[in-house]
């Protein structure tokens, strides 16, 4: 079989025979870029790429944001000293969504320093219907016409297309800047920098540290819009399925209690920001931290436990969802030992055994099967084997071979009518998927690991890069997986969650958070020998290099004081947790 040619390779043509032609030359003044559609461009060395690229592509149906060049991730103002080979990253690239994101939080951070020069903005977290909730300290909350006044300078702004540039300045220099503006959190966090110094970024006068990349003007946030939400407001941006619109304002009132709650849990820690984290595993506070971070999650376990038992007898079927690497497996469990605490038998009933056999599996776009649509699952025998289960008959439950793809019989089962149900899965939110069973007989649970522990105020950490690691991590240690690999399937993994479990996430009847204020101290130390695995020049060393350059912020924690219990040992291993099952009702 040929060989594969990758695209920046240049085949070089043989000569039949004779001497090659080789003959002197000047050193050419020009630089070319070739484009993945095969155009190429040239201009004098030094010009920048943003120049190429408004030529190769005058108008664009989504903002090009970025580009990677020969194999690595540049912004539009790269100088171009050579010829290269370069893929125009998009608002709809997540690589793009992440740098328009960032460089809006800064229009907004400035267009706030101009008109309210006292206020201190905190962006927060992420909202659902695409955009960041902050909030403001030394100022009272925002008006709608005061929001309404700060949006119209931010469109004036990027009418203007006003540049935003960077520079490198000693690291003195940065901590001397936040200093003065009495952005503790930001000092706290550049104290521990290893490197001398920082690069900064500006915008009509105002200079602030990013992590990461940023557009190389205004003109190209023209997508956003200030809406109120009390007792702050939502910076609103548009989403990677829809790049060029907002999708409408919707409220969630679920989700948004978890993050003002684990608000309330940060303060209680005092580790609202890295820096704090930091300086408590500096000053030897680490294991009360993780004491306390853990109680916390066991206090909260017990509550939803006791709402359930409020209502014994009532409800049979307890149905626990989430995102990958969200720790639903290690909650359904410790859930279980609860419920068993308070005398309630749970019964946990295995959601993939009702898998229909493999022909009838839908397929996806590209013809794949598509295991996590609600179709692959035996919806009508699930439904009818739940209703004969609650009504305490005999049932023969199914077991799936997932070698053969076939269905087999499986244990025979009753139940008592002390025995409550928990089924995990991916569709445990969706009404379509226990349509026979009466709601009230029902209790869902939705869980995610909704990290609220930022950089600093304006830098946060977005709650997919703490599954992410988790699950690299996890992956290493029980499934064989590298880096690489997890990364490469994550892509594919969070299409899955937008599509079957985030449109169903108020259905709950309540929600878990299990980030724990620790664990990226934790994570550090294990996720970045996999990373630094990843091999250079592919995609996905791209994302291995940004997430090992987020990991620099943390100083490392060792695994000794993690409880065995800990949902956080699903994924590094140790977890007492691991092979329990509650008691069977095997006939």
């Amino acid at each position: 079989m040929a060989s594969q040619q990758a695209p920046w390779q240049i085949t070089i043509p043989k000569v039949s025979s004779g001497p090659a032609r080789v003959w002197p030359a000047e050193p050419r003044q020009t630089a070319q870029v070739r484009f993945a559609d095969g155009r190429v461009f040239e201009a004098p060395v030094g010009t920048q790429l943003e120049a190429y690229i408004r030529v190769a592509y005058p108008n664009p149906p989504v903002p090009i944001i970025a580009a990677i060049i020969n194999r690595e991730l540049r912004e539009l103002t790269y100088h171009i000293v050579t010829d290269v080979e370069v893929t125009p990253i998009t608002l709809a690239d997540s690589d793009g969504v992440r740098i328009y994101r960032r460089s809006l939080s800064f229009l907004l951070m400035v267009a706030i320093h101009e008109l309210f020069p006292e206020a201190r903005v905190f962006v927060d977290h992420s909202v659902p219907f695409g955009g960041y909730f902050c909030e403001v300290q030394g100022h009272p909350p925002f008006t709608e016409e005061e929001l309404r006044h700060i949006e119209a300078r931010m469109r004036e702004i990027v009418a203007e297309d006003a540049p935003i540039s960077k520079e490198r300045v000693p690291l003195e220099e940065a901590i001397a800047l936040f200093e003065e503006r009495g952005e503790t959190e930001k000092v706290r966090l550049l104290k521990r920098r290893q490197k001398a110094y920082l690069t900064l970024y500006s915008l009509r006068g105002f200079r602030d540290y990013f992590h990461g990349y940023m557009v190389p003007s205004a003109g190209y946030l023209r997508y956003f819009a200030l809406q109120p939400m009390p007792p702050g407001f939502v910076l609103r941006y548009p989403r990677r399925d829809q790049p060029t619109e907002l999708l409408p304002y919707v409220e969630y009132p679920r989700l948004t209690a978890v993050f003002r709650e684990y608000g309330k849990w940060l303060r209680l820690l005092n580790v609202t920001s890295v820096g704090e984290l930091n300086q408590a595993i500096e000053d030897g506070r680490i294991r009360e931290i993780i004491l306390v971070a853990e109680a916390l999650h066991s206090q909260r376990i017990a509550e939803i436990a006791d709402q359930i038992a409020q209502r014994r007898g009532e409800v049979r079927l307890v149905l626990i969802a989430g995102p990958s690497s969200s720790g639903k497996t290690t909650l359904t469990k410790r859930l279980a030992i609860q419920l068993l605490a308070l005398g309630i038998r749970p019964f946990p009933l295995e959601m993939d055994n009702y898998f229909v056999d493999r022909e009838r599996t839908p397929r996806d776009e590209h013809g794949d099967y598509d295991f996590e649509s609600l179709q692959a699952l035996d919806v009508d025998l699930f439904n009818e084997q739940l209703l004969a289960l609650m009504a305490g008959e005999e049932v023969q439950l199914p077991h799936y071979n997932f070698r053969t793809g076939q269905r087999e019989p499986g244990q025979v089962v009753r139940l008592t009518p002390d025995h409550i149900i928990l089924v995990e899965g991916i569709h445990g939110l969706n009404p379509a998927l226990v349509p026979g069973v009466p709601p009230e007989r029902t209790f869902r649970i939705y869980v995610s690991a909704l990290t609220q522990l930022n950089l600093d105020r304006h830098n946060r950490i977005p709650t997919t890069d703490t599954r992410l690691l988790r699950r690299i991590v996890r992956d290493a240690t029980y499934r064989g997986y590298s880096a690489m690999e997890t990364i490469g399937r994550w892509e594919s993994v969070r299409r899955g969650e937008k599509r079957n479990i985030f449109p169903y996430q108020e259905h709950a009847d309540v929600m878990f958070n299990s980030a724990l204020a620790y664990e990226l101290a934790v994570l550090k130390p294990l996720a970045e020998p996999l990373l630094l695995q990843v091999k250079p020049g592919t995609r996905h060393y791209i994302e291995a290099k940004r997430l090992l350059a987020f990991l620099e912020w943390f100083e490392p924690c060792g695994t000794e004081m993690i409880p065995d219990n800990s949902i956080l040992r699903e994924f590094i291993g140790g977890s007492i947790l691991r092979d329990y099952f509650p008691s069977s009702t095997q006939l």
